[in-house]
């Protein structure tokens, strides 16, 4: 079985920073994209940014300049560095990989998510 597991949210002030980690665990075979997306509350799941394997990446506009996404291979893990934090980013954070994963039969890739981790800037 393949887990990603989030920590890092919180509560902080109107121009605070937080900092994401993200790590995938189980019979991972190896991992292409990562991610960061939230969830709003009444709003629809949306991407926050990206990540490949090789490092490119792309943000929403909505967090382009504040928010850097990275990742270490070795480690299984995604980051999300949040700075100049608004109430407008107050949502839930879910961690996304696309991971192949070995199982009885042999490989399969499938798309995984987080549990979520709870993002609340208070103004």
């Amino acid at each position: 079985q393949v887990q990603l597991v989030e920590s890092g949210g919180g509560l902080v002030q109107l121009g605070g920073s937080l900092r994401l980690s993200c790590a995938a665990s189980g019979s991972i075979a190896s991992i292409s994209d990562m991610g960061w997306y939230r969830q709003a509350p009444g709003k629809q799941r949306e991407l926050a940014a990206r990540i490949t394997r090789g490092g490119s990446t792309n943000y929403s506009d909505s967090v382009k300049g504040r928010f850097t996404i990275s990742r270490e291979n070795a480690k299984n893990t995604v980051y999300l560095q949040m700075n100049s934090l608004e109430p407008e980013d107050t949502a839930v954070y879910y961690c996304n990989a696309y991971i192949v994963a070995w199982d009885t039969y042999g490989v399969k890739g499938d798309d995984y998510w987080g549990q979520g981790t709870q993002v609340t800037v208070s103004s």
